[in-house]
């Protein structure tokens, strides 16, 4: 189902791939907030205690091990170093790359080795068919594309002034109760009944990329909270939050841009997240937004 998408993404041939996801050094700093941020970590972050452990490393040493082991990475690894970096990675709190690392190993590799016992061995292999776009397409495309990570640049810091949560909760889904999200939601029903068909992902992939869903989603997303009318103004304050994360998204995907220029990046992102990335991009020097749609045909 999804190798016809990911030939064509290779067939690009990206030097960096990025997925939303919050980072290990940046769960590791939430995690430093709990009483602000339980929710948050529960939901999107990682826990790398257990490798760790193994390792004997913290989220940011086991983060500088890894930027220290790729700085000297040979050209052809042998399977004990890639395993070494996948445990590295997981003790990282970036389960994709960790993915990657797995994925570039001959299946008789794919064992326990110093450190990595057997309960992360089988969190690996469970990782590798798990139905995510990250480990089925980023992770995938990542190691076909002979790269050695995923760059995880979700950011879930957001802290806007305390609210009614219930309320904030109900108020914005009030405003997105409108005709243009009923008109998305059965546009996006038909797509996904076709997934399972020859070219449905590559279908679906399409069509999420296509330049009506930018008008698509702001009508039935934040044109519609922007005039919520709550005294408390929760759909503005959900804009808020909404436009702050995609602008740490972005700034992340330009420092990643930032490390090599020339760098070719597929960002597997959101639907609603892409009207923002081109954005938000398209104001920085020194990057070139590139159609996805000629790359899917």
């Amino acid at each position: 189902m999804v190798e016809p998408l990911l030939q064509r993404l290779a067939k690009w041939s990206p030097t960096a791939v990025a997925s939303e996801n919050i980072s290990g050094l940046q769960c590791d700093a939430m995690r430093r907030q709990r009483e602000r941020q339980a929710e948050a970590v529960e939901t999107y972050c990682y826990d790398p205690a257990a490798a760790g452990r193994a390792v004997g490393l913290d989220v940011p040493a086991a983060n500088a091990e890894a930027e220290r082991m790729l700085a000297n990475w040979p050209a052809t690894p042998s399977a004990a170093q890639r395993r070494r970096l996948s445990l590295v990675f997981l003790a990282a709190g970036e389960p994709a790359s960790a993915t990657v690392q797995w994925f570039r190993l001959p299946i008789a590799e794919r064992r326990v080795d110093r450190g990595l016992t057997k309960p992360l061995v089988a969190y690996l292999q469970a990782q590798m068919t798990r139905k995510s776009e990250t480990e089925l397409v980023a992770a995938q495309l990542a190691a076909r594309s002979g790269l050695e990570r995923v760059w995880s640049v979700d950011d879930q810091s957001f802290v806007g002034a305390p609210v009614d949560e219930k309320a904030y909760g109900a108020a914005v889904a009030r405003a997105w109760d409108n005709p243009a999200t009923k008109a998305r939601a059965a546009a996006n029903e038909a797509l996904y009944a076709g997934i399972g068909q020859p070219n449905g992902l590559l279908d679906l992939y399409r069509a999420l990329n296509a330049p009506s869903l930018a008008a698509e989603a702001y009508q039935s997303d934040w044109g519609a909270a922007l005039t919520e009318a709550s005294e408390q103004a929760y759909g503005r304050r959900y804009v808020a939050y909404w436009e702050t994360r995609n602008l740490r998204m972005v700034a992340n995907i330009r420092e990643v841009l930032g490390r090599a220029p020339g760098t070719r990046l597929v960002a597997i992102v959101g639907a609603s997240h892409k009207p923002y990335y081109e954005a938000y991009l398209n104001q920085m020097r020194d990057v070139t937004l590139v159609d996805v749609q000629p790359v899917l045909r």
